[in-house]
């Protein structure tokens, strides 16, 4: 099963944003400039403080510098890698200047305008750690450490990872689902450095369905993680949890979910006409990328 990249690019050409469109251009062109191009797109959402907001996460329109900004921050400088930001060591030190006690970071920092902003993030205590925040912006900081020394040596990379690998051993049931998704994608990419990583994939394990299926409890109706989006590279250790008949199937899905507009959608709930839209463009390159880098 196949998708048409024509239609795709023509989706995100009349659909997505700059900062999307660049990404979708480094993940089809293998273009130096194509990486660069990320980088200064990237640029637009940073804050004097280091920080990243404006909407760079979709559902979180307000301008403060949050967590969910740096996850998307860094996801934007792995897909940009072998190009890197003069601006990360920056972020690494707001990280650490939002971190808490514990090592970990909380869901989302007070809120001063919450207008299309989602509940979730305007609800958020700012006094306590959050696995699933930091789960997830540290292993997409992982991602871009691969192409980035500045990364790897910050001591805020190394304080969040402690925390992560103790919170997620003490998991003795199933977490939900967005939780256990973050925490494996952590897992996996944390495998290339710390050993202790692959003994925590073992234990995460007995939460995952074979055919890698999650239901996001209270979440929109038939919304689901499934296991290309915590385990969407080939070879990685996470993929052992799963059936390889349960890989090639989600493959199939991903590539029938490509819409007649070209685009993919998602199926959790939007809370802004703009975030509804963005979304769909984050997506189509969510889903190019996982599908390119499966050789689909």
């Amino acid at each position: 099963m196949s998708i048409n990249l024509g239609r795709a690019g023509a989706f995100m050409a009349s659909h997505a944003r700059v900062l999307d469109r660049r990404r979708f251009e480094a993940v089809t062109t293998d273009s130096d400039a194509a990486r660069q191009a990320v980088i200064d797109a990237l640029d637009a959402y940073r804050n004097p403080d280091g920080g990243y907001g404006w909407g760079l996460e979709p559902d979180l329109r307000a301008t403060e510098s949050q967590p969910g900004g740096a996850l998307h921050a860094f996801e934007a400088l792995a897909d940009a890698g072998p190009a890197t930001s003069p601006h990360t060591a920056a972020l690494l030190d707001w990280l650490d200047s939002a971190t808490l006690s514990d090592g970990g970071l909380p869901f989302a920092l007070p809120i001063a305008d919450p207008v299309a902003c989602a509940p979730f993030w305007v609800g958020a205590d700012p006094a306590e750690s959050s696995l699933q925040i930091t789960a997830a912006v540290t292993a997409q900081a992982y991602r871009a450490a691969r192409w980035d020394k500045t990364i790897q040596d910050h001591p805020w990379l190394a304080k969040a990872t402690r925390y992560c690998f103790d919170a997620i051993r003490q998991l003795d049931e199933a977490p939900f689902a967005y939780v256990l998704s973050f925490a494996l994608q952590f897992l996996d990419i944390a495998t290339d450095t710390h050993e202790e990583a692959r003994e925590l994939i073992v234990h995460l394990g007995q939460f995952v369905p074979r055919d890698g299926a999650v239901a996001v409890v209270g979440g929109a109706e038939g919304e689901t993680l499934h296991l290309l989006d915590y385990a969407p590279e080939p070879g990685r250790p996470v993929r052992d949890l799963l059936d390889a008949q349960a890989v090639s199937d989600d493959l199939d899905r991903l590539a029938r979910g490509q819409r007649q507009d070209g685009g993919w959608a998602v199926d959790f709930t939007s809370y802004s006409a703009a975030a509804a839209l963005e979304w769909r463009g984050h997506a189509t390159v969510g889903a190019v990328s996982v599908l390119r880098s499966n050789g689909r």
